[in-house]
């Protein structure tokens, strides 16, 4: 709800320079608590984990209003990526927790639907409030919404089995407990991807602006709709036709996103592009997170959940301050052209390295088959 409203907002309390940071500092935050929230996920359930999210976003939705410096905000934003860095993590591990392994990638797809969902809903309305009401309002509001999903988080049954209470030697992590090495290749795939978004999250409002529409959440609406119109249409594809296949289509579309924006010049271009940008995470974010569960292992199933979001906060924050450094030391437009460049260019790079990924595993694929034919042929068999 909030996201498209405070680069202006931190401009009026006096910190345009400090625009990078609104995304950079959340995602750091949620970043550094991903492997925390993983071991305990792992360990003291994923429904503790999802409501201790929820409650960050209630109670720094409510703060806002009355940390009125810029340091204070951006302490509030500092604040404010616990949230995320615990509730995706425990939501995931539960999904796969209660769904048969062949329908993950379209119980991916269902959770990203009502995510997205929520995504469409929020920017629009929360820009409708800020501008015929009032920031306060807006922010009031976003923490309303984050008390009522901690009234539904506690009527759910956990999913974890032989759940432990929470310790706070729980907090000391060992090597291998920071990074889960079965998610390392979606790892290097998301965090290629998201480079992205934080560019997205940085700069479209001022792409709004200039193009006169005054409304700077609609961008994020649109492509919000068009993710989730993929998400219910094509929910079931990873499942049919492998994870890989469809990253490496998704990922290409997200690159060609990138150019579309580069080449934006009116409302029509404008929209076109949050169309395409919306259709490649509509299969990116649920494949992503279903092939990462095929990964893990079932016990350590939060730890490579956190890994695969270490790599999108990452990717976020990064994109976030690559955007406001560029935004800052590059006349015009052609900072935000060339946010949108480097995005696109790590987006070929992911590509790049799924089609090797891809083709790895037709090989061994069929090294495999050679062997069993062989085998067969040793034994007698037709």
């Amino acid at each position: 709800m909030m996201i498209p409203e405070l680069p202006a907002y931190l401009t009026k309390l006096g910190g345009q320079e400090y625009i990078g940071l609104i995304i950079a500092l959340f995602t750091f935050t949620a970043g550094v608590s991903r492997p925390f929230s993983g071991k305990i996920t792992d360990t003291v359930g994923r429904v503790p984990v999802m409501a201790f999210g929820s409650l960050v976003c209630f109670i720094c939705g409510f703060l806002y209003p009355y940390l009125l410096t810029v340091g204070g905000f951006l302490t509030l934003r500092l604040i404010h990526g616990f949230s995320t860095g615990t509730k995706p993590t425990a939501t995931s591990a539960y999904v796969a927790d209660v769904v048969p392994a062949n329908r993950r990638g379209e119980a991916m797809g269902m959770l990203g639907l009502f995510t997205a969902m929520g995504m469409s809903l929020g920017p629009a309305i929360g820009s409708w409030l800020a501008t015929d009401f009032s920031m306060n309002v807006m922010f009031w509001t976003s923490s309303a919404f984050a008390l009522l999903s901690i009234g539904i988080l506690l009527q759910m049954p956990e999913t974890l089995v032989n759940t432990q209470p929470f310790r706070f030697s729980l907090l000391r992590l060992k090597k291998d407990e920071i990074f889960d090495k079965n998610a390392l290749p979606p790892f290097i795939v998301l965090l290629l991807q998201s480079f992205s978004s934080g560019v997205i999250l940085t700069v479209i409002s001022a792409v709004s602006a200039s193009l006169g529409v005054t409304n700077k959440g609609l961008f994020f609406t649109v492509y919000t709709v068009a993710s989730l119109v993929v998400r219910v249409v094509f929910s079931k594809t990873s499942d049919r036709y492998g994870r890989l296949p469809v990253l490496f289509i998704s990922t290409a579309v997200l690159a060609v996103s990138m150019v579309l924006l580069i080449l934006t010049d009116s409302p029509a271009w404008f929209w076109t592009s949050a169309i395409v940008y919306g259709m490649s995470w509509g299969m990116n974010s649920p494949t992503v997170t279903a092939w990462t569960a095929d990964l893990s292992d079932e016990k350590t199933r939060g730890r490579a959940m956190a890994t695969m979001y270490i790599a999108l906060e990452a990717g976020i924050g990064l994109g976030a301050l690559g955007a406001g450094w560029l935004l800052n030391n590059v006349v015009g437009e052609a900072g935000i052209d060339a946010s949108f460049a480097v995005s696109g260019v790590l987006a070929l790079v992911a590509v790049g390295y799924l089609g090797w990924l891809w083709q790895k595993g037709r090989r061994v694929a069929s090294h495999q088959t050679n062997e069993a034919d062989d085998m067969a042929l040793l034994d007698g068999e037709p």
